[in-house]
Formats: structure tokens, C-alpha cells, sequence
């Protein structure tokens, strides 16, 4: 009967607002690593519970070199995000991206831009700041993540760049 219980709040509007939410937080994060031309760095690893969410569930988590992203159920049967990125100690390409994916978190879940007010869905009780050596970590020890590489897409500049070279 609890489990029951815990599905049918599982399916509430907040918690189908946040998935919603999560999906584009985790397309845009695919797009930005699409960019990089180092295919190391558009290696990740993902974890899909396809079971009905219960408390404690991680429904989805995308680990990559640069940038982290994890939707989970918590204890008050609401999903939440976790995020984190690669630490960077200069203005670069990396830092572009990870800059650009903390801003499309906050964007996506900002009350005005859903239906429900989900801003309280993104946790920061703890935040993930060494995502490559989080990768390496599960790469090596890995028992429920599938790996992935995500296809090499040049961005808009760049494209422009070798068709003016060509």
C-alpha cells in the first residue's frame, strides 16, 4: 500500500514539472559538450532507473569530465537536482561551458519560465566541483552506469569559421 502511496505522489505536477525541467538541463548540457572537439571530453556516463521512483531513487544521473547532473527522489517523495562542474582556474573554453550550463539550470527552473514553481527542486546541499576525477572514480569501479559518447557538433562560429577557410 506505501509503495502505491509513493508512486501516486511521485507523478504530481511538481515532480513531472522538475523531470521536465531536468531533460533540458541535460539536453543543453549534451549540446555545450557537442562543441568540443576532445573527444575525451564528450565521454560520460549515465545511470537510468527505468522502475517506478520511490525515495532514495536516483532516476537519472549524467557524469562527464566537466560537468555533472543528477535527478533523484527525495525523502518528501519530490525530485530534486543535484549539479556540479569542473572547477576551472582560468577563463577558457571549459569555463564557457560550465558557466553556460550553471546558467541554463537556473534559467530552466526559474518560477517564470514553469508552470509550477520548481526553483527549490535544485539542491545544493552538496555540489560536485571535481567531475573528472568523479568520472575516473566510477569509469573504473563502474556497476550501474552505461557509457556514452556524444556525437562532435561544431558550434554556429565555428562552422562559419571552416566554411570561410573552404
Amino acid at each position: 500500500m506505501k509503495q502505491k502511496q509513493n508512486s501516486i505522489q511521485v507523478q504530481s505536477p511538481y515532480n513531472k514539472c522538475v523531470q521536465q525541467a531536468y531533460n533540458a538541463i541535460y539536453k543543453q548540457a549534451k549540446q555545450l559538450l557537442s562543441t568540443l572537439e576532445n573527444e575525451e571530453l564528450r565521454y560520460s556516463l549515465e545511470r537510468e532507473d527505468k522502475a517506478q521512483p520511490i525515495v532514495g531513487t536516483i532516476v537519472h544521473e549524467f557524469i562527464n569530465p566537466l560537468l555533472y547532473l543528477r535527478l533523484e527522489c527525495h525523502p518528501t517523495n519530490t525530485f530534486a537536482i543535484h549539479y556540479g562542474f569542473e572547477e576551472s582556474k582560468s577563463f577558457n573554453e571549459f569555463a564557457r561551458i560550465t558557466s553556460a550550463f550553471v546558467r541554463h539550470i537556473y534559467k530552466i527552473t526559474n518560477k517564470d519560465a514553469t508552470e509550477v514553481n520548481i526553483e527549490d527542486s535544485v539542491r545544493t546541499d552538496y555540489c560536485i566541483y571535481l567531475c573528472s576525477e568523479m568520472y575516473e572514480y566510477i569509469e573504473e569501479r563502474n556497476m550501474h552506469h552505461q557509457f556514452k559518447q556524444i556525437r562532435y557538433r561544431p558550434s554556429a562560429a565555428k562552422r562559419k569559421q571552416m566554411h570561410a577557410v573552404a
